[in-house]
């Protein structure tokens, strides 16, 4: 998909706002966003900015890491930082990261990822502050503002989820909750290891040997900073909760299952001992039955009562053993 956008300026009660609209064909001072783009749609952009053929497709790798490259020839710069997406299978929501390519041209701005971003949608809708696509520096630190923004509403969604889960899980231990534990633990891996990775681009981005900044472009990097370390310190908070609460609940399986095996033993112990004293008697004792029981009734009352008292007697035992 190709979509290009340029900031032009509309009157809103005697005030000039910048609006973004957008466009058909690509020219100078636009913004080029590419998301899932076919061959054609990589050689028409190629063609028409003369950007290095390969920083158009670093983003569309899945195992590409946070980088910035710069091009010698060209001086174009290549940003790729790691935003969250939100992937659904079924009844199972999935949180995961993705690179996306911010290119810095000498005339346009271009942003390369595999998936369709949401932290576009708040530049498409004209819901950011100063935002104007001439600014291309400016632009590209506003888009790492926003991708720490995602970061941290998704964090901020995944505790609420962790708290439900962790509730249900305090009425029972199920397969089910433990799988969505164990995916949130997996999650919450996958956004700490790309925020530190965004971290190290943003401090070499802060450095501005590569991209020339503004005093002003100063201040919103620091910003920007400032809350991917925010976003990672929660990613590392939640993911140690995750990980403590999964070593808990292992614990408390493997207790309630030694208290289920205990007392199995010890209904085995007592069910035993009946079956000893029966077996010495079993073949020689008139049953009740039996056409001789009125004359011999003694010897199956003794029996029973001796089978009573020895489980009682083992009750007892195990009892002060604590194995009942």
């Amino acid at each position: 998909m190709l979509e290009m956008y340029v900031t032009t300026q509309t009157t809103v009660k005697e005030k000039m706002v910048n609006h973004l609209e957008r466009i058909d064909q690509i020219r100078n001072d636009c913004w080029i966003n590419m998301y899932s783009p076919t061959e054609e749609e990589l050689h028409y952009v190629e063609e028409k900015i003369g950007i290095p053929p390969e920083f158009l497709r670093y983003p569309l790798d899945e195992e590409e890491r946070p980088r910035i490259d710069l091009d010698d020839d060209t001086g174009d710069v290549l940003i790729i930082i790691d935003i969250p997406y939100v992937r659904k299978e079924g009844q199972t929501v999935r949180y995961e990261t993705a690179p996306l390519g911010i290119i810095i041209s000498r005339h346009n701005i271009i942003t390369v990822s595999l998936r369709e971003a949401t932290v576009f949608d708040q530049f498409t809708s004209n819901r950011v502050k100063d935002f104007i696509v001439n600014y291309r520096t400016r632009f590209a630190i506003q888009i790492l503002l926003a991708g720490a923004k995602d970061y941290l509403k998704l964090l901020r969604y995944m505790d609420k989820t962790l708290d439900a889960s962790e509730r249900e899980l305090a009425k029972s231990i199920s397969n089910k909750d433990l799988y969505k534990h164990l995916e949130l633990g997996k999650s919450l891996i996958y956004f700490s290891t790309s925020l530190k990775s965004n971290e190290a681009v943003l401090e070499k981005l802060m450095r501005g040997r590569i991209v020339k900044q503004y005093e002003d472009d100063e201040d919103l990097l620091e910003d920007v900073i400032i809350e991917y370390k925010q976003a990672r310190e929660m990613a590392d908070i939640y993911a140690s909760i995750v990980n403590g609460g999964m070593d808990a609940y292992a614990s408390i399986i493997n207790n309630n299952m030694n208290v289920i095996m205990k007392i199995l033993a010890a209904a085995t112990i007592v069910l035993s001992v009946p079956t000893v004293i029966t077996s010495f008697f079993g073949q020689n004792i008139e049953m009740p039955w039996d056409s001789g029981f009125l004359q011999q009734p003694l010897p199956f009352i003794g029996l029973m009562l001796s089978c009573l008292l020895s489980m009682a007697l083992a009750v007892f035992v195990l009892r002060k053993a604590r194995m009942l």
